[in-house]
C-alpha cells in the first residue's frame, strides 16, 4: 500500500511540474479606462490591463469598445508580450460612437484564454 501511495504522490508531483506556462497566467484584466471625446461623435481611449504574460505564447493580445448591443466599436491589439509591465496603458484615438450610446464595455483578451477576465462598463464624458 505504501508503493502504491508514494507512487500516486510522484505523479501528483509530475503533473504539476509539467503543467504548461501558458496555463498559469489567467485571464486578461481590464483595471483602468479613461475615456475622452475628441469631437461630436469620436472618442479616445487609455486602457490599463492586468495579465501575466509569459511570453509569445501567453500574452494579452487585444483589448475592445462594445456596444451595449455587443457590437464592437474599435480594438486595439497588442503586439507583443508585457512581461516586464504590468499593468500597461495602450491608447485608442478615433472611435466612433453612434448617437444615443451613453456607456460602453472595455474588455480584454488574451491568446490562451480569449476574453473572461474582469471588464469594465465606462460613461462616456458629453
Amino acid at each position: 500500500m505504501l508503493k502504491r501511495t508514494q507512487a500516486l504522490a510522484v505523479m501528483v508531483a509530475l503533473s504539476l511540474v509539467t503543467v504548461p506556462v501558458v496555463a498559469r497566467a489567467g485571464e486578461a484584466d481590464v483595471v483602468k479606462v479613461t475615456a475622452r471625446k475628441t469631437s461630436t461623435d469620436t472618442y479616445a481611449f487609455d486602457v490599463a490591463v492586468k495579465h501575466g504574460d509569459t511570453g509569445w505564447k501567453h500574452y494579452a493580445d487585444k483589448w475592445d469598445i462594445v456596444a451595449p448591443d455587443g457590437k464592437i466599436l474599435g480594438t486595439r491589439v497588442l503586439l507583443h508580450p508585457h512581461e516586464n509591465e504590468q499593468p500597461f496603458t495602450r491608447s485608442l484615438r478615433g472611435v466612433t460612437i453612434p448617437a444615443g450610446i451613453s456607456q460602453v464595455t472595455v474588455r480584454a483578451h488574451d491568446k490562451v484564454h480569449g476574453q473572461g477576465g474582469r471588464e469594465m462598463k465606462v460613461s462616456l464624458p458629453r
